[in-house]
């Protein structure tokens, strides 16, 4: 069997444990699937169906944790790029992204907002449902480094305004 042909083996039955239905994931994205259900999934609050995951522990750290959230989802989303993802659906997954960024920085609003709004498991499905339609190309590096950029700009930004609000709060707080 030639290396290419083994390297697109899927993997027929994954579950993770938001969802009732295997989906087929494509073997090379399976760690994506793995770390989407970490961010998003990973613990259910007792007595309910509702699933958290690390990025909403992370929101519970003013900016810093929304900043390292949001580059793991960054990081998430170039590996997708990397694996053949267009140029619309990576622009469709950082929209998930920043949206989730941008409510998830105000505080506890984000917080309630992101244990339901689940931007990696959307992406994670966006992409399981990319490569069931046989969409996937070959390695799209500029997207990858545009996907790159985009992160770094935002993860820039939110640093400053992190930044800026602490200063005001400061000033505010010691009257200079």
């Amino acid at each position: 069997m030639p290396l290419r042909k083994a390297r697109r083996k899927t993997i027929a039955r994954q579950k993770g444990p938001h969802q009732g239905v295997h989906k087929a994931v494509p073997r090379e994205l399976l760690w994506v699937q793995r770390w989407s259900e970490l961010l998003d999934a990973q613990f259910r609050i007792p007595l309910t169906q509702i699933r958290f995951g690390v990025d909403f522990l992370l929101g519970l750290v003013p900016g810093l944790g929304d900043a390292i959230s949001m580059g793991i989802s960054g990081l998430l989303i170039a590996t997708m790029a990397k694996h053949g993802a267009s140029g619309r659906l990576v622009g469709r997954m950082l929209g998930n992204v920043l949206l989730d960024a941008v409510v998830g920085s105000v505080p506890i609003l984000g917080n309630v907002f992101d244990l339901f709004y689940k931007a990696n498991l959307r992406n994670a499905k966006l992409m399981r449902e990319y490569y069931q339609e046989g969409k996937h190309s070959r390695s799209v590096w500029p997207i990858v480094l545009a996907v790159l950029v985009c992160i770094s700009v935002l993860f820039a930004l939110g640093c400053w305004a992190t930044f800026w609000v602490l200063n005001r709060m400061w000033t505010w707080v010691t009257g200079s």
